[in-house]
């Protein structure tokens, strides 16, 4: 039997004993030789894992033994990368962190033979049954990082090969196409969804079921479905990890989507910045037309559908539907008016429904499971799971997957193990450049969309950042303003001019003060200048980046305005961040006069003679702090 008739009857339950061996085996519950994984996600092979690899391979060759080596995807834990896994027979997979190449001979030495190397980070086993133990080490789904986790989109990543549609496969992949093309119509998929409660999860959260019937109902030759994988938000990567790490599930939620409208064609528009998840996804297209779930009569039913991808340059305003859609027929990346919505007039005048990584990756579980079970997790609102990218100023930081509902204090402190250095937590911010900061008061809010919003944030496409105490919240606001406002298509004046005049105020605020009275004034006004035009910005704006970009201001004021008021009116960022309000003074009485901070200030605002005590000019100051790294005598005092 050839492995395409073995894979296909796998899809539709077809189990013979010899499929069943053949699932057995790329399912490797039992090895007969030994087994690495090396986490090879983006984030991995930044901290190293491709010379890691390279190790592992030099090291089975030079003791010539026989062990398979397998690239998987990011699990999640990016801050313990490099992370590698071994699995001998007989024994449970055990997993390792930050192995550097350095340390491959000895770990491998060691575990090769069943034992347990002393002084390497053990991160724990994975619990399969009927396989010894290692001797006190933690299971992996009762480590603090992923016991309170749920993961129903990551569920394979870290887990699986990205490069193996077979593992996939044996794996359960595939399993709900096949439920969906010969036991469901596309109205009771489209209902089935809409059951299941889930929302858009790439910002605005909308009802996936009932964007879908709009579509399905609309009228037309030609239908389309498109993947939003753009994912420009500053720290957020949820999407990239997905795709690097289990491409055939977007791939499976793609097909199952196109099925519900009718459409026949797909695309996915990812940003060119992603190579590694390119490379991956083109190679999982190339096998699912190889074996026929892409392409015509899919699995041997009358459904055709095909997927293209498309490549964007960037642009943090093609994350918007109508953006998108001009950047992949070939125009500016500029939003259009609405209505008509996608959903009725899209790609090309077709009807076109537009899903991000994360909803579509979400299907396959949902036909499999039962709109129910999907429908248990979560809140009355908000059900299911939901991606974050964590990141900031705590002890792990990665991706995170958990059940809607968890509060905002059981992710940083349960899960990422709460905040670095005894320093107190500030603020988290959710949502990106959309979203918005939550102090620390608010905590134990859930993680929902209606309780996010509530606070001035927003669920957004899941970018999750802790500041603490040292954070200087004016300074937030700035960093998202300024990205913003160079992200901004120009296109409507609100957006465009509003934005650029919200920055030059953070920017005066949090400036060194120029001299005259007319500045001063201006500063004075700057809080209520900045609330009108973000409302007036918020409430006008053609496209969502728009409406969404003064949320970081509005958030901070709304929570953090003692900051603002201290750098306008005490003219001090107590985070000491804004460089340009910091003010340097020399103490007379250690300042031995030997010229050198002089010699290395570039505004000629020290003067003094030698050996003697030497003076800052405020006015020429422009607080680059060069003198107070130089100075031997800690006599350079910053204030």
């Amino acid at each position: 039997m050839q492995k395409k008739e073995i894979l296909i009857k796998a899809i539709k339950n077809n189990f013979s004993k010899h499929v069943q061996d053949f699932l057995l085996k790329l399912k490797r519950t039992k090895v007969e030789k030994p087994v690495i994984y090396i986490g090879a996600g983006t984030c991995g092979l930044g901290a190293g894992a491709g010379k890691t690899y390279e190790k592992v391979k030099e090291y089975l060759t030079e003791k010539k033994i026989k062990a398979d080596v397998i690239l998987v995807g990011c699990i999640g834990i990016c801050s313990s990368e490099p992370l590698l896994d071994v699995k001998i027979p007989g024994y449970m997979r055990i997993s390792f962190e930050h192995v550097t190449e350095d340390k491959v001979y000895v770990l491998l030495d060691k575990v090769l033979n069943g034992i347990l190397p002393e002084n390497f980070s053990v991160l724990g086993q994975f619990r399969e049954e009927h396989l010894k133990a290692w001797d006190g080490v933690v299971f992996l789904d009762e480590h603090k990082f992923f016991k309170k986790q749920k993961r129903v989109v990551l569920e394979n990543c870290g887990i699986i090969s990205p490069n193996s549609i077979e593992e996939y496969i044996a794996h359960g992949g595939y399993k709900s196409l096949t439920k969906v093309l010969f036991d469901m119509t596309a109205e009771e998929v489209c209902e089935e969804v809409e059951n299941s409660g889930l929302r858009g999860r790439g910002g605005g959260g909308f009802p996936t079921g009932k964007k879908w019937k709009f579509a399905r109902k609309a009228q037309s030759d030609q239908k389309y479905i498109i993947c939003n994988a753009d994912e420009g938000d500053p720290g957020a990567f949820m999407d990239r990890a997905i795709i690097e790490g289990d491409p055939h599930k977007l791939i499976e939620g793609m097909i199952i989507a196109a099925y519900a409208i009718g459409a026949t064609k797909g695309y996915v528009y990812i940003r060119a910045e992603y190579p590694l998840a390119i490379e991956r996804l083109e190679e999982a297209i190339k096998q699912a037309r190889k074996i026929g779930v892409l392409g015509k009569n899919i699995l041997g039913s009358d459904f055709d559908f095909d997927i293209k991808i498309k490549k964007g340059a960037g642009a943090f305003v093609c994350g918007e539907e109508t953006a998108l859609i001009n950047s992949i027929e070939g125009k500016r990346g500029m939003p259009r008016l609405r209505p008509p919505y996608p959903a009725v007039k899209g790609l090309l005048g077709k009807p076109t429904i537009i899903n991000n990584v994360e909803t579509l990756a979400n299907l396959p579980t949902i036909v499999n499971s039962g709109a129910k079970w999907f429908a248990s997790i979560g809140t009355e609102k908000s059900k299911g799971t939901k991606v974050f990218a964590l990141s900031g100023k705590v002890e792990t930081t990665g991706l995170i997957e958990i059940p809607m509902g968890m509060t905002i204090r059981e992710i940083v402190y349960d899960i990422a193990g709460g905040v670095i250095s005894d320093r107190k937590i500030k603020a988290v911010q959710i949502g990106g450049p959309s979203g918005g900061c939550i102090p620390e008061q608010y905590l134990d809010t859930p993680i929902d969309y209606e309780s996010l919003l509530s606070l001035g944030a927003m669920m957004g496409s899941g970018g999750m950042v802790v500041m603490d105490e040292a954070t200087c919240m004016v300074d937030v606001a700035k960093f998202f303003m300024d990205f913003i406002q160079k992200e901004s298509c120009g296109k409507c004046i609100p957006c465009r001019e509003g934005t650029r005049r919200m920055l030059e105020i953070l920017e005066q605020i949090t400036h060194k003060p120029r001299a005259g009275n007319h500045e001063a004034l201006a500063r004075l006004k700057a809080v209520s200048q900045l609330e009108k035009i973000a409302y007036v910005v918020k409430d006008t704006s053609l496209c969502g980046l728009g409406k969404t970009a003064p949320n970081p201001v509005l958030s901070t004021l709304r929570w953090f305005r003692n900051e603002y008021e201290e750098h306008i009116y005490e003219r001090e960022c107590k985070s000491r961040v804004c460089t340009e309000l910091r003010v340097f003074t020399i103490d007379v009485e250690k300042c031995i006069g030997c010229g050198l901070c002089a010699k290395k200030c570039p505004s000629d605002a020290i003067i003094g003679t030698p050996k003697n005590p030497y003076f800052v000019i405020q006015s020429n100051c422009i607080s680059c702090g060069a003198c107070f790294e130089v100075c031997k005598f800690d006599a350079v005092i910053v204030n």
